[in-house]
């Protein structure tokens, strides 16, 4: 049963609060660590699957995905606050009348900006250690980023739906563990899964977007093209944490948390 993960759902979802309501510039400082910490997973993936993309391996995007699982492990215990996975915390509280909706839009918009300014600092972060300067490196990131600067806005947003349903799902399962070694196994192997299905995470893209942004190639990135990415993802990966996680888990489980 899911009880006990979702009362632990809850208090996160309390505590963001309560960290909201001591410091505005804290919460913002948390929401701009978790991007960055994409970002380190960014990184990582991309140079890995470099390697094999230049020699057309078809173990580029299953290698990517292994490495890119680092930046799960920072968020779940570096203290960081991701959009994508307060679409679930906070809309589960809400539904559960513990925190009142007005408050979730505002705490939305704050991890939201703090996730933007975190992929923007980082990427400058990026850009003055000249690691993607050469073309051999860069060439699968720019590959990657023109695709979703260009792929229908319909599939973006329903890849979207099921990218946030499967990671809400990678920090929501292993609460019922209790080893972190084992937790960590779990939360990597679902990363895997959406990184190598294809999926659309608006945080992730950001990122990679903002990275691409500082490569000496002008002409990779648009803004035009990040907007058209963005909207539907964003949209699809709120549907997927507050429509597909916490509406169904609140909803298959009422007349359990009822009684408790």
């Amino acid at each position: 049963m899911e009880i006990n993960s979702l009362e632990q759902v809850e208090k996160l979802a309390l505590k963001k609060e309560k960290i909201f309501n001591t410091g505005k510039v804290r919460y913002l400082i948390r929401a701009m660590l978790a991007s960055m910490f994409i970002g380190f997973g960014v990184i990582v993936a991309f140079r890995t699957g470099s390697y094999f993309y230049m020699e057309q391996s078809p173990w580029t995007y299953p290698m990517a995905g292994l490495t890119f699982s680092v930046a799960i492990i920072l968020i779940a215990y570096g203290g960081a606050d991701l959009f994508t996975g307060d679409t679930f915390y906070h809309t589960y509280a809400a539904i559960r009348k513990k925190m009142k909706w007005v408050v979730v839009g505002k705490l939305w918009t704050y991890t939201y900006i703090g996730n933007i300014l975190g992929a923007v600092t980082f990427a400058f972060l990026i850009y003055t250690t000249g690691l993607f300067n050469e073309p051999e490196v860069n060439a699968f990131l720019l590959t990657v980023t023109e695709q979703k600067m260009t792929d229908p806005v319909m599939e973006l947003f329903f890849r979207a739906i099921l990218c946030n349903w499967l990671i809400c799902l990678a920090f929501f399962l292993p609460l019922s563990i209790k080893e972190d070694i084992a937790k960590m196994a779990a939360m990597i192997f679902f990363v895997f899964c959406f990184f190598i299905s294809g999926y659309e995470h608006s945080i992730a893209n950001m990122c990679t977007f903002a990275i691409a942004l500082v490569l000496d190639n002008p002409d990779a990135v648009s803004v035009q093209g990040m907007i058209r990415n963005l909207i539907p993802v964003t949209l699809g990966n709120m549907i997927g944490g507050a429509i597909f996680m916490a509406v169904v888990y609140h909803y298959i489980n009422r007349p359990f948390l009822d009684k408790a």
